[in-house]
């Protein structure tokens, strides 16, 4: 790759050449490679420009720099506005823009991004095609599976999974597209082919977020600003900004509304023993399907909504979609992971009071005997989370057991406190016990006939990140260890 054919990049060379070949693209200090051009980034602990010496010395023969610093002779220096667009747009010249040799799906939203995206990514490869899925839940090319912590990593990483995916035989791809990812321009330089917006709360504004609601929105709609076409859900009393400020090509609205391109009707809430689900019919024109969704609530059949649009828009046909639909269970998402007429366990990733609003509501819904939510919140972030989720388990439950989640380098008993905030105004019953495993636990072997138990906040999250380490665990796990235990009683 050279700098100079790098599509979309403005920079001034301060120093060298700007018609070098370099085989490697780096920006990670700690892993230089001998000829390779590194980009600096200024993160909110450290910032690589400050490093520069060290990394010529290790190997770096061009830097990309966005403001004044030292840097030694005999090294390429360019300097670019915003060294995170560089590198975006760098590492899709680096793997040959992977995107464009594929169909790539971007979905965005507050909530509903994962299990619609992983359905998508269900109903294509129902049709025999290979789909690959960037998101929350990791990475899936074909049947490997790689973990991440950002629902949208860096743009480096999104190129280089992309890569892998064509080079797997994926002729599609879909994306979970966050808000952050716009803002720290991760997916700058990649035009997708579809756009999805769910919909759009007051959630992710703090430190380390977005400063205010007005970027978190804009920051959403920039998705549509590098789409080909664009479906929004006109539910959301944003749907018209976002319409309004798309350059899509095509817009298609989805929705219970009248005049929605998509939409769907009938909808009947079933359960057994072993299943909980929804019923209803999807309309587009003159064209209606029967469908069953093997995840409870209405929301949930807003989630398949929204699938079944991108679906229609590619051009598939209904033979696969029912089917498809029926037989989807996606980790950590409305998962139900035990279900007798006695009790019936679900996780959820619930982690914010919108989710948690639709968590309850689409469980209280199925009418359980009594509703009992295992719950927490996450340390070093918004505390208004820790309200707002307080005040809707309180206000909704049974009876509540108050843990642990990713307590981070916060005390539980400070969290807690902040959840207690709010929680203890309600007058729900509930008792704290700071261990997760334990809260489970406990959980199910006190559970009366007809519970229903929803164990939220983590979902698909393999591990507990306490004080700087994180240790193995998932919600999963949790419970069927404790259904052996009474198995073997």
């Amino acid at each position: 790759m050279r700098i100079n054919n790098v599509d979309g990049l403005e920079y001034e060379l301060i120093q060298g050449t700007d018609s070098t070949e370099y085989d490697s693209l780096v920006y990670d200090s700690r892993k230089v490679i001998k000829g390779c051009l590194f980009v600096c980034l200024k993160g909110l602990k450290f910032d690589s420009h400050d490093v520069i010496n060290a990394v010529v010395t290790d190997g770096a023969a061009g830097i990309i720099i966005d403001h004044d610093c030292n840097y030694p002779d005999g090294v390429n220096v360019y300097r670019v506005e915003n060294t995170r667009k560089a590198l975006a747009l760098c590492s899709a010249a680096h793997f040959e823009y992977p995107a464009g040799k594929m169909t790539v799906i971007a979905i965005t939203g507050t909530k509903g991004k994962t299990t619609t995206a992983l359905m998508v990514r269900h109903l294509i490869e129902k049709t025999g095609a290979m789909c690959g899925y960037i998101g929350t839940n990791g990475i899936y090319i074909g049947e490997q599976h790689i973990p991440t912590l950002n629902t949208t990593p860096e743009s480096y990483e999104v190129n280089q999974y992309f890569s892998q995916m064509v080079d797997a035989g994926c002729k599609y791809a879909v994306i979970e597209a966050s808000s952050q990812a716009f803002l720290m321009h991760r997916l700058d330089g990649i035009y997708f082919d579809y756009a999805l917006f769910t919909n759009i709360a007051n959630d992710h504004i703090g430190d380390g977020e977005h400063k205010d609601f007005e970027e978190y929105l804009n920051c959403k709609v920039q998705l549509f600003r590098q789409s080909r076409a664009g479906l929004v859900n006109i539910e959301d009393e944003h749907s018209e900004y976002v319409i309004s400020n798309s350059l899509c090509s095509t817009m298609t609205t989805f929705g219970k509304k009248p005049g929605a391109d998509y939409w769907y009707d009938g909808l009947e809430l079933v359960q057994n023993d072993k299943y909980i689900g929804s019923v209803f019919e999807l309309h587009h024109g003159n064209d209606s399907i029967k469908c069953s969704v093997s995840i409870p609530g209405e929301f949930n059949a807003d989630n398949a909504l929204a699938a079944f649009s991108i679906i229609k828009e590619m051009g598939f046909d209904n033979d696969f979609i029912s089917s498809g639909l029926n037989d989807i269970n996606i980790c950590g998402r409305m998962e139900l992971v035990h279900s007798t007429e006695d009790l019936k366990v679900i996780v959820d990733f619930a982690h914010n009071e919108m989710a948690t609003v639709n968590l309850v509501r689409t469980l209280k819904s199925y009418n359980p005997k009594r509703l009992v939510i295992v719950f927490g919140c996450g340390g070093n972030r918004s505390k208004e989370r820790r309200y707002g989720m307080g005040r809707v388990v309180g206000e909704n439950a049974d009876f509540a057991i108050i843990t642990e989640d990713n307590n981070r380098m916060e005390p539980f008993e400070d969290i807690c406190s902040d959840i207690h905030s709010t929680f203890d105004k309600t007058g729900c019953k509930y008792i704290d016990i700071p261990l997760r495993p334990d809260a489970v636990r406990y959980a199910i072997c006190n559970h009366k006939p007809g519970d229903m138990v929803a164990i939220i906040g983590k979902g698909h999250e393999s591990g507990i990140d306490k004080n700087g380490t994180v240790t193995p665990y998932t919600d999963q796990e949790a419970v069927r260890d404790v259904l052996k235990e009474s198995d073997n009683r």
